[in-house]
């Protein structure tokens, strides 16, 4: 029964002349480089939270021995996480139509009968389904991440960063059986007999190469409509897959890339009215609370820096001026290298309200409590009356509408 022509058990229901060995080692061979990039640069990315800090920014607290590379996240050069995150996300979308043509490709050997004919036979169907379903997990939660739409169960840093590691795992162990073969076939530059190639084939509407070119035209675009939201600037424009459904920020010196609004965080006027706010310093000297008015007097400094966010997207530099983080340490007693601090905001609800910095990005001279942009005041979506701009940070550590500041170890 499992031979008959109509079910997907026989050979001979698959009859695209296209399958075989080398179509699908060609697409296997471009994977191996791609996911392997993919891999290296999200681990990077997330090293880049600094999740040994603290245990408001560790997503994955029970991540155990997977968090062996951890490092301390440099501040130089100051686009660094703009180009691994960018990397990480431009690289990924165009895999998509790659992945989903390679699945194709094998897809008979899913059907093959007996599902198992050994042991040795069963771990390897079995390394297929962590293979294959790590996969579009992977991609899938990587895309509507990017597009804002969280509509899976729980959060999505721990889901794609264990999600990670199991489909890598499976990709390192399928990699290692299949590359060899997968590198026979490219050289021999034709198909030879195999399981994927059909027994009675259907007379073909497109070569392999033409096939292939359809892959990589797919890919293309999907970069091309991609990498905008990276470079950032006027290219930003033609980022048409970049996130949508954000706020629109207008025109103007505050008019660049907003994800989380004032409303969505539940700033109000009352909170950052000039009489209202003050910004609490904490540190080993004392407390000390601050009026915008007397920030204003203390040294300003500027910086021009980018913002760039897990999604992928990231802005020019911008032209940020306020009070350096080391001078506000400097007030609560720590006169020379300052420590940690934990960076709270006036946000009521959501993730990041409350974030750390290493002591490095304190000390840097660019990292400031920014009071302007660009020559104008903050916009309330853009975190007035104050927010934390760290060189090469993410930008969800780049606190808006901070309310307290507390220096030391964390």
């Amino acid at each position: 029964m499992r031979d008959h022509p109509r079910l997907p058990t026989s050979a001979g229901f698959w009859r695209s002349p296209l399958r075989g060995p080398w179509f699908t080692s060609v697409l296997g061979l471009v994977l191996l480089v791609g996911i392997t990039v993919l891999f290296v640069t999200g681990l990077v990315s997330y090293a880049a939270y600094n999740p040994g800090l603290s245990r408001v920014n560790d997503q994955t607290p029970d991540k155990g021995v997977l968090g062996f590379y951890l490092f301390a996240w440099p501040t130089d050069p100051v686009w660094l996480y703009r180009l691994t995150q960018g990397v990480h996300v431009t690289l990924g979308i165009p895999l998509i139509p790659v992945l989903l043509a390679k699945l194709w490709s094998v897809v008979p050997r899913l059907f093959t009968l007996p599902p198992a004919r050994s042991l040795a036979h069963a771990l390897e169907r079995i390394s297929l389904v962590l293979l294959v379903g790590g996969g579009l997990f992977e991609f899938t939660t990587g895309v509507l991440n990017v597009q804002l739409d969280y509509v899976f169960p729980g959060s999505f840093y721990p889901l794609h960063f264990y999600g990670a590691w199991v489909f890598f795992a499976a990709f390192v162990a399928h990699a290692a059986l299949k590359t060899p073969t997968a590198v026979r076939a490219v050289r021999r530059r034709r198909e030879v007999q195999s399981d994927l190639v059909s027994p009675r084939p259907a007379a073909p509407t497109v070569s392999r190469r033409g096939a292939l070119g359809l892959v990589g035209g797919g890919s293309l675009l999907l970069f091309l409509t991609t990498v905008g939201q990276s470079l950032g600037g006027p290219f930003r424009r033609t980022a048409l897959l970049a996130p949508h459904g954000t706020a629109d920020p207008g025109g103007g010196p505050n008019g660049f890339q907003i994800n989380k609004t004032a409303a969505y965080a539940g700033i109000t006027a009352a909170d950052t009215h000039e009489d209202a706010w003050r910004l609490v310093v904490t540190g080993r000297a004392g407390t000390v609370r601050l009026s915008r008015a007397q920030l204003l007097r203390l040294p300003q400094h500027s910086a021009s820096l980018p913002i760039a966010c897990v999604e992928g997207w990231s802005t020019a530099d911008q032209w940020w001026r306020g009070v350096r983080l080391r001078d506000l340490a400097a007030l609560v007693g720590y006169d020379g290298d300052p420590p940690d601090v934990l960076v709270e905001s006036l946000q009521r609800h959501g993730a990041f309200r409350r974030a750390a910095l290493r002591a490095n990005q304190v000390a840097d001279g660019r990292s400031l409590l920014a009071l302007f942009v660009n020559g104008e005041e903050l916009s309330p979506d853009h975190g007035h009356p104050a927010r934390i701009i760290v060189p090469a940070a993410p930008g969800v550590l780049n606190t808006k509408w901070v309310a307290r500041l507390t220096f030391g170890d964390l």
